[in-house]
């Protein structure tokens, strides 16, 4: 069985990639994530979801640390090693605490301060059901506002494209970068 990702120093790119890749590797991040090279075979989707990313990660009226949360329990819900070997230490990095990171990644439910709790919880109900019932989103509400509820559900959202990407490309973990540990 051939390998499903190819490392994107190993492509052989076409004007319109070459393009993206510039413009992606010019943006906030500084270089170009394995996420939008699986998407290169497009290269308008991998442009338009690189900018939706750039605007999930950095540009929401969330702090980094509940944003990061977010991202963990979506990388842990759809297994995604790639996406938590990334996030785990931007996560830590960000102020999430090392014993919640550990937690979630074994599947636990870890202690967590309120408006923690309600990010894992409205991530939670989104990746399980798709839905948000009353309580969790009228917390939700309450805590974060119609933006933050929001900019939380376009978190979730897009991470999940970005794990379903990873995965079915099998992109392998970076040398070195935390493993999401087995349930």
């Amino acid at each position: 069985m051939a390998a499903r990702f190819t490392p994107l120093e190993a492509l052989t790119l076409d004007p319109a990639q070459v393009d993206v890749v510039r413009e992606v590797g010019a943006g906030r991040r500084g270089t170009v994530p394995a996420n939008v090279v699986t998407w290169l075979a497009h290269p308008e989707l991998a442009r338009r979801a690189a900018h939706l990313g750039e605007l999930v990660r950095y540009e929401t009226s969330l702090p980094p640390r509940l944003s990061e949360l977010a991202i963990l329990v979506v990388a842990r819900h759809w297994h995604c090693a790639y996406e938590w070997a990334v996030h785990a230490g931007e996560a830590a990095r960000a102020g999430v605490p090392d014993a919640v990171i550990e937690a979630i990644g074994r599947g636990a439910t870890p202690a967590l301060g309120a408006d923690d709790q309600i990010v894992a919880s409205v991530a939670r109900q989104l990746l399980a059901t798709g839905r948000l019932d009353d309580e969790c989103h009228d917390a939700a509400l309450a805590a974060l506002g119609d933006r933050g509820l929001t900019d939380l559900v376009a978190v979730v959202g897009y991470y999940t494209l970005v794990a379903f990407s990873l995965n079915a490309r099998q992109v392998p973990t970076p040398a070195g970068a935390p493993l999401l540990p087995p349930l």
